[in-house]
């Protein structure tokens, strides 16, 4: 827990005035992220407390690639690319394996 985190009956709070707006979120960088159990995702990444927040999400079902998940970070979506479109992702920054950066004009 850090000085701006509360803890009540086992859940954190942070102070409202720490918090990003929906608008600043859109604006954190492209990355693709990997979850416990095998999820792969992509879309801006920002990170609020315990929480990692994921806009503009997409699942990674198929890659596409002939040398692995960096080529899609360094090429964007290639032909054999599969992205599911989903709903913004929230998780606890607990279960986040890695986070790869992207080229950023290619997404």
């Amino acid at each position: 827990m850090t000085n701006n985190e509360i803890e009540i009956n086992g859940e954190i709070f942070i102070k409202k005035s720490e918090m990003k707006t929906v608008g600043e979120y859109k604006s954190s960088p492209v990355q693709i992220v990997v979850l416990n159990r095998g999820w792969i995702v992509i879309g801006n990444v920002s990170e609020i407390g315990s929480k990692t927040m994921i806009q503009n999400a997409s699942v990674i079902r198929n890659w596409g690639t002939k040398d692995g998940l960096g080529e899609l970070a360094m090429c964007g979506e290639l032909t054999e690319t599969k992205l599911d479109k989903c709903p913004d992702i929230t998780v606890e920054t607990c279960n986040v394996v890695l986070v790869m950066n992207c080229d950023q004009s290619k997404w």
